[in-house]
């Protein structure tokens, strides 16, 4: 490639980065509050419906069984019908059904509309990070990767807050304050995807607002690391579970998740329970904090990632320090205490995953990607699914209040075991 080419590459990368990933990232925004309001609105919720801890916790993991299930049929459909058409369907499906929790009265209505969301919202994140491949080089896409990832922690920032808020109104339009906050919430991802099936493209051929010569550039660059990644490992739908590199980034994938699970289903309502009760505006600031550390070491960590080629490396890092904050959670009974511990184990698990797609969507290419990345989420989201419990059966068998933060904290340490393993591919270069 001329100096030229890298030019004019750069160029259309630009404009693809402020174009495209602010809107990105707040659609992932919307997709995390959506999945983790529950997590707000577990006091309120549980006292205006009886539903029992062990009904709680099946129906906030439940999510991710329906998730895992349609993940990768949505990414292959995508594949067909376009990014565009399939992230404004998932958007507006799921959002409806977010919405629809404000008649969640029972155990069974619970875990069917937590099942359903989960169905709904399948495909979502895999598929944003294969729709990333579409636009962003690999010297890039960590730091692509890592701005659109800002809509975890920014979810919290603002949904914390928001939801807390949200719960300080009581009948509302004659709806209960745990209702009028899953309504609002999820007409706001509703009405976002009507609004992306006008603004998105599918890939820059189609994208108006870069120059001809923006679209040739990029689109060569982009299909020849395609070719690349074929001419090393040409997978179907199917074989890349044979593959042991791929096998190895589901384990990592599920272990960090089930480790990042009670950040959102459990300390909310933690601090609650350690400033008076009751979770309200201040407890939903609180718990913005550390999402915003998260904010901050997101970007910082994925630039360095890319700067280094050390992608592997920051990985592990971060990860073993955020298992030992999450463990200390055990040990801590003050508000303060536990604020600053969630702002170590927070950045260190969430800011930990931008920079760790880096290394399936270099390796994966074609159908592989699509399904490869898929499998990963899937199955590693049932982490999050097998987390609560874990939690709930620890703190049962041994009788002590907060132990289940050990048992996933031990459980979250063999992501880096895993990642030990992992060696660059043939012809990859450095991890």
């Amino acid at each position: 490639m001329t100096n030229g080419d890298k030019l004019v590459v750069d160029r259309a990368v630009a404009k693809a980065t402020v174009r495209l990933l602010p809107f990105l990232a707040l659609m992932l925004i919307l997709a995390f509050l959506d999945r983790a309001n529950i997590g707000f609105a577990k006091v309120a919720y549980q006292a205006d419906t009886g539903i029992s801890n062990a009904a709680y916790a099946l129906g906030a993991g439940i999510f991710f069984i329906g998730y895992a299930l349609f993940e990768v049929p949505s990414n292959l459909i995508m594949m067909r019908v376009g990014a565009r058409l399939w992230l404004a369907r998932i958007m507006i499906s799921w959002g409806l059904v977010s919405a629809a929790m404000i008649f969640a009265h029972t155990p069974t209505s619970l875990y069917i509309l937590r099942f359903l969301l989960g169905v709904c919202e399948a495909g979502f994140y895999p598929g944003v990070l294969l729709y990333l491949t579409y636009w962003f080089p690999a010297r890039q896409r960590a730091r692509a990767t890592g701005l659109f990832y800002l809509g975890v922690p920014l979810s919290l920032v603002i949904g914390g807050p928001l939801s807390g808020w949200l719960l300080g109104h009581e009948d509302m339009f004659g709806l209960r304050n745990w209702q009028w906050m899953f309504m609002v919430e999820g007409l706001a991802a509703a009405v976002t995807g009507v609004v992306a099936l006008f603004y998105l493209d599918s890939s820059p051929a189609k994208a108006k607002w870069l120059g001809e010569d923006e679209k040739r550039a990029l689109s060569a660059v982009l299909q020849a690391e395609e070719r690349d990644k074929l001419s090393r490992v040409d997978h179907t739908a199917w074989t890349v579970l044979k593959d042991r590199r791929v096998l190895v980034l589901i384990g990592v994938y599920f272990f960090i998740q089930l480790g990042v699970a009670p950040l959102t289903f459990y300390v909310p309502g933690k601090l609650a329970s350690l400033m008076g009760g009751k979770v309200d505006f201040t407890v939903g600031l609180l718990t913005a904090i550390p999402w915003l550390c998260s904010a901050v070491v997101t970007r910082l960590a994925s630039v360095h990632a890319d700067r280094h080629d050390n992608h592997r490396t920051v990985v592990i890092a971060m990860l073993t320090v955020g298992t030992l904050a999450l463990a200390s959670i055990y040990w801590i009974d003050t508000a303060w205490l536990l604020v600053l511990a969630c702002c170590i184990a927070v950045p260190a698990l969430t800011s930990s995953q931008p920079v760790y797609w880096s290394l399936p969507t270099r390796y994966l290419g074609g159908t592989g990607a699509a399904a490869g990345i898929a499998f990963i989420v899937s199955i590693g989201n049932l982490g999050a699914f097998v987390s609560p419990q874990v939690m709930a059966n620890t703190e049962s068998v041994i009788d002590l209040p907060n132990a289940g933060f050990i048992a996933v904290a031990l459980l979250c340490f063999l992501s880096v075991v895993l990642l030990a393993t992992l060696r660059p591919a043939r012809g990859q270069g450095h991890l």
